[in-house]
């Protein structure tokens, strides 16, 4: 376990060191979410990093990470916790076997902690030796408002009520990030309660530092060509810009061919790679991808003699 870090730069430096590549507005509510025990909630368009954060938060800091995937109709059985029936109807019929009468005796007996199943919200309650684990509940905006109304009580208190066994609260609150993408405005009561910053795509030198931080073996010529491309992409009115997520498949899927720089044609062929709607990928093939790929290298050249 690496204890918490004790300053923005420290905070920057646990980033990098996990292969992050984060801004300084980011390390410094990180730090402050850490300081200060808030919940961190990030909010951004999808690919963007924000699940990641929570991972190398983890890592840099040897904490066990537990994730809440979110998704409509979520549940505090899926999210907390729920009773284990089948292992209670086994021991209902092995008790009503020998012969056990005291109704009140056995239904006191199955709803203790041996049949309970601990899901990602109460598994970040419990102690562990490594130090308060990182709880990732990703993609809030997929659920309804009454989850989040459930979720302000973990949130404020660290706490949940489980009406056979009473009320459990952590020893030492979890490392919480919170992540949403926006399909849906989060109510300000949860809002509150956290620490916000907002994960926006990032500028074409600190994009081409992540290509280069997490793809170490791309050809330097490719990576540039591959940053310059997809932020071009992103200026131009598309259902769904790609994210660093494309960006980092492009180039491994680019890897794969053995490229070493882009071409007219891998790029008409790999544009499924960074673009997910074929009326994206339509407008984009062809003269289009050629012309793009043409004012990419000018600019690369441009800046190559500056």
């Amino acid at each position: 376990m690496t204890s918490l870090p004790k300053s923005v730069d420290e905070t920057l430096n646990l980033l990098t060191g996990e292969s992050y590549v984060a801004d300084r507005a980011l390390a410094t509510v990180a730090f402050l979410a850490l300081k200060l025990g808030r919940p961190l909630f990030l909010e951004g368009e999808a690919g963007v990093g924000k699940t990641e954060i929570a991972k190398v938060l983890a890592s840099g800091l040897g904490r066990r990470l537990i994730r809440l995937q979110c998704y409509e109709g979520l549940d505090t059985a899926a999210a907390v916790y729920e009773w284990n029936y089948s292992r209670q109807m086994v021991e209902i019929r092995l008790a009503e076997a020998a012969g056990v009468e005291d109704r009140d005796r056995l239904a006191h007996d199955i709803y203790t902690e041996p049949f309970l199943i601990r899901r990602p919200l109460l598994q970040a309650l419990e102690p562990d030796a490594a130090g308060a684990p990182v709880l990732l509940i990703d993609e809030i905006d997929r659920t309804d408002e009454a989850f989040e109304a459930f979720l302000l009580e973990i949130l404020s208190d660290f706490q949940v009520t489980i009406p056979e066994l009473g009320t459990i609260k952590a020893a030492e609150p979890p490392i919480v990030v919170i992540t949403s993408n926006r399909t849906r405005e989060i109510h300000d009561a949860l809002k509150r309660r956290c620490l916000y910053h907002w994960v926006g795509y990032p500028d074409t030198e600190r994009e081409l530092a992540i290509v280069k931080a997490r793809r170490p073996a791309a050809p330097e010529a490719l990576a540039r060509e591959v940053v310059g491309f997809v932020q071009a992409l992103r200026d131009k009115d598309l259902f769904k810009s790609p994210g660093v997520a494309e960006t980092l498949d492009w180039v491994s899927a680019l890897q794969e061919l053995d490229s070493i720089t882009l071409d007219p044609q891998t790029v008409n062929d790999t544009l499924g790679v960074l673009l997910k709607y074929q009326d994206d990928i339509a407008r984009m093939q062809g003269t289009e991808a050629k012309r793009l790929l043409e004012q990419i290298r000018a600019e690369i050249a441009a800046l190559a003699r500056a």
